[in-house]
């Protein structure tokens, strides 16, 4: 199980005590003493996270626990943006405000003294609730498990074969036929690579399946070889996986026994050798296995799928094949094979029309056709089928089961930073053309965005944010100029950022009555707002209490758009945050 957005989160506000910024700002009010326990509790917790993740499924008092750490988690940020707020505004009245403006402070919260005492009290009032937080854990019996770089490997997935049943696969004719010639073209490397990439459930180990069962293919080389390669990318556990498919049997030897095996294995052997579902871009475990394979006869090739353009990019020696979904026909066809019984002559025409609109929400990914198809198999109540075609697909139990395990992989494998960002997609209309610095701005204004060194600004790190989030798959760059791009989101990677956003972000519509207590960033879309000109008074969500701990209300349109007023805008923020000291038109 990899870690959840709120051990992001905790990433996140641990980070933001060690950043200069906050040392300096602690430093002015005299509390590092105050927030060096915070953070030695913080850390205490932050620590058994990930086994709380694991067992809340089974627990509903854990799951309680985890939902007031994520409340005090929060206001443990805005009390620090509090303190660096203030810092900030002392140095530029301290700069270049006069006589008044020091006695009109003076006599207001933003005393020195009187704001030290108020931070005092915020602080205890955490530590306290954090306390009692802490010793609740202790019911649990959580244990500390191990990361690496924010993920996890306690996790399982599915370990992939070779074997496939072709009369279940539809429409990747064209792409096998692309893969075999390359398989098949003279080649005078000792070794090729080439990549298969796109998005989780597009098919991609099936179409390597496809590829590797070709009897022409077979014809080509001495010795195939399949393995599933570990998370991590384990040389020994990777070796052992491939002696195994190549022998029949499990080696129980040392490193050095399995690298002198596998390289007697393929000796002089021209050989393909299929490494499914590559995860880690480290590119010296790469070296030391691919040193380890040169010992084959030329000619030999190696397919590696991945959702990671970088991993292509470090492994391959083609360019990478980038699957995309199946063709609004093929996608009917797999649909019919999954959703009627085969011995029926036609499906029934009502059926098959309401089947076209559920091809279509699918997008061309198989491994959705096929799910919706499963749900609707022998069940020939229209009524049913309709429910299907317009639910949400996480609202059925079964796509939800098959699906997200899958596409979630991806979020799992995200460092802890691109968490929290990829989490904002679900503030955006499903479907939605994103400009990337409107992207970065709302990074930025959520402060999501960490400085890496001195030299990049925040612009230009919210840019390599964006670039990080499209070589894993996740966004896909549909507009490009010289000074911007356009970035759109698969309609099912759409629906897991609003999965793992949980109650952090909420997009509501402007006849909500309420929100999570936890929402902290609320949008309303662009369908919301086609009237919002004539709209009188502000959204009921933001009469509630639960609104006063919004930190940020979004709006799709801005006010020279002529869509909204600046009134209603103000009216709204007004409503919503006490305090707020600033909000971006």
């Amino acid at each position: 199980m990899a870690e959840s957005l709120l051990f992001s989160i905790a990433e996140s506000v641990l980070g933001k005590i060690a950043s200069p910024a906050l040392q300096e700002a602690v430093a002015i009010y005299n509390v590092e003493n105050q927030i060096c326990k915070l953070r030695e509790t913080l850390t205490g917790i932050k620590a058994v996270l990930s086994d709380a993740e694991v067992q809340k499924a089974t627990n509903d008092c854990l799951q309680e626990w985890l939902d007031r750490l994520q409340h005090v988690f929060y206001d443990v940020e805005d009390l620090f943006d509090e303190i660096e707020c203030e810092a900030l505004r002392k140095k530029v009245i301290s700069r270049y405000g006069g006589v008044k403006w020091k006695v009109r402070r003076f006599f207001s919260l933003s005393n020195p003294l009187m704001f030290r005492a108020k931070i005092c009290h915020k602080i205890k009032e955490i530590r306290q609730r954090l306390s009692v937080i802490s010793t609740d854990k202790d019911q649990f019996n959580l244990n500390v498990r191990n990361a690496d770089n924010g993920v996890g490997h306690t996790r399982s997935r599915e370990i992939t074969h070779s074997f496939i049943n072709q009369f279940n696969v539809v429409g990747r004719e064209i792409d096998r036929r692309q893969i075999i010639e390359m398989l098949v073209r003279p080649d005078d490397k000792n070794l090729s690579v080439i990549p298969i990439v796109g998005i989780g459930g597009l098919g991609k180990t099936t179409l390597a399946k496809l590829v590797y069962n070709d009897d022409g293919v077979k014809e080509q080389f001495e010795l195939q070889l399949w393995v599933c390669v570990p998370e991590d990318f384990d040389l020994k556990k990777t070796i052992e996986g491939i002696i195994k498919d190549a022998t029949g049997q499990s080696p129980n030897l040392d490193l050095q026994q399995l690298q002198a095996s596998l390289r007697t294995i393929i000796k002089d052997k021209k050989f393909l050798l299929i490494l499914d579902d590559v995860w880690s871009t480290n590119r010296s475990r790469w070296t030391d296995l691919r040193d380890l394979l040169i010992g084959g006869a030329s000619g030999s090739k190696i397919i590696v799928t991945t959702r990671d353009s970088e991993i292509a990019l470090i492994m391959g020696t083609y360019p990478a094949h980038n699957l995309k979904g199946l063709s609004r026909n093929d996608s009917m066809a797999l649909f019919k094979k999954w959703a009627f019984d085969e011995k029926e002559k036609e499906p029934r025409p009502d059926l098959l029309e309401i089947g076209k609109d559920i091809v279509n929400k699918s997008q061309g990914v198989p491994l959705l056709v096929k799910t919706l198809g499963c749900l609707l198999f022998l069940n020939d109540d229209d009524r049913h089928w309709t429910h299907i075609r317009d639910s949400e697909t996480w609202a059925l139990a079964d796509a939800k089961k098959d699906i997200l395990p899958v596409l979630k992989l991806s979020y799992d494998h995200l460092p802890s930073h691109l968490k929290r960002c990829f989490a904002t997609f679900s503030l955006f209309p499903r479907g939605y053309a994103i400009d990337d610095d409107h992207l970065t701005s709302l990074w930025m204004g959520l402060g999501l965005i960490s400085s890496i060194g001195e030299k990049l600004a925040s612009e230009d790190v919210g840019a390599l944010y964006v670039k990080e989030l499209q070589k894993r798959s996740l966004v896909q760059v549909v507009e490009e100029s010289e000074s911007m791009f356009q970035l759109k989101l698969h309609d099912l990677v759409h629906s897991l950022a609003t999965i793992v956003a949980e109650n952090d972000c909420s997009a509501v519509g402007l006849d909500a009555t309420d929100i999570s207590e936890t929402v902290r960033c609320v949008s309303i879309p662009n369908t919301s707002l086609e009237e919002i000109s004539n709209y009188d008074g502000v959204p009921p969500f933001l009469r509630k209490p639960t609104s006063k701990r919004l930190r940020a209300f979004k709006l799709m349109f801005r006010v020279y758009d002529g869509v909204i007023t600046r009134e209603f805008v103000e009216t709204c923020i007004s409503k919503s945050i006490e305090e707020a000291s600033g909000y971006n038109l």
